[in-house]
């Protein structure tokens, strides 16, 4: 039987640890990926073993080729072929109009929510054709059709960026027996509010969503798993929308 080896970036809190722990439990072996807090990474991992399959951890930045070369490398190495990718490491980058966005800002937010998933998607694509299967799951944002203004236009551009990424790659590798999808979450109630200096954004906002209340991670990483299932095996350049209607 052949095993499921899955790549989650930004693996190490938020919607990534969510879903490492959810694919766990749908079997998959995981590797954590994570930029800076090891520990929190290793804990996640520790979560994920507990479901009975294997975890590794490893730090890159998937805005630099080397570090997503090593990334999967590492994969490969320690747990096999890798099988599914699910592309979540990302940043808002400061809240605001984008006037005031210092250039820097805007370069990091292009470099790890485009360029990263370019660079992780293709990696990906080199492996997976090879072996003729394989499933990618991109995390968009519903700022993508939303636009985000005020908020952070720059990052919504990226996300729409992600968005026709996905389509354009599911019609590329479909024939190569490889599905590309991604989720769109609303406004999830993670700590990414509070690093950016707003921790009771998620709370203050759901007056505008239909739902009237902020998404949990869960409920994001539900969605990420049904698309790496055999359930959705017919589904591919699909961006499912999870915003509580917003």
């Amino acid at each position: 039987m052949k095993r499921l080896v899955t790549v989650v970036t930004g693996g190490s809190r938020g919607i990534g640890a969510a879903t490492c722990l959810r694919l766990a439990e749908d079997g998959h072996d995981v590797v954590v990926g994570y930029l800076r807090d090891a520990k929190a990474a290793e804990q996640v991992a520790d979560r994920v073993r507990q479901s009975g399959v294997r975890a590794v951890c490893v730090g890159a930045d998937t805005a630099v080729e080397a570090d997503v070369e090593r990334l999967f490398a590492s994969a490969e190495r320690q747990l096999g072929p890798v099988t599914g990718l699910v592309n979540n490491a990302g940043v808002t980058g400061p809240f605001g109009r984008l006037a005031d966005v210092d250039t820097a800002d805007l370069r990091q937010v292009v470099e790890v929510n485009l360029l990263g998933t370019l660079l992780c998607s293709r990696r990906a694509a080199q492996t997976m054709t090879a072996r003729g299967n394989g499933v990618i799951v991109n995390v968009s944002s519903s700022a993508a059709t939303l636009g985000s203004p005020g908020d952070y236009v720059h990052y919504a551009a990226t996300k729409a960026a992600v968005d026709t990424l996905t389509m354009g790659l599911a019609r590329e590798l479909g024939p190569d027996g490889i599905r590309v999808n991604a989720v769109a979450p609303g406004i999830v109630d993670t700590e990414i509010h509070a690093r950016r200096g707003d921790p009771d954004r998620a709370q203050r906002v759901s007056t505008s969503i239909p739902l009237r209340r902020p998404g949990q991670p869960e409920e994001i990483a539900a969605a990420i798993a049904w698309l790496m299932s055999p359930d959705a095996s017919y589904t591919t350049g699909t961006v499912l929308r999870v915003s509580g209607g917003r």
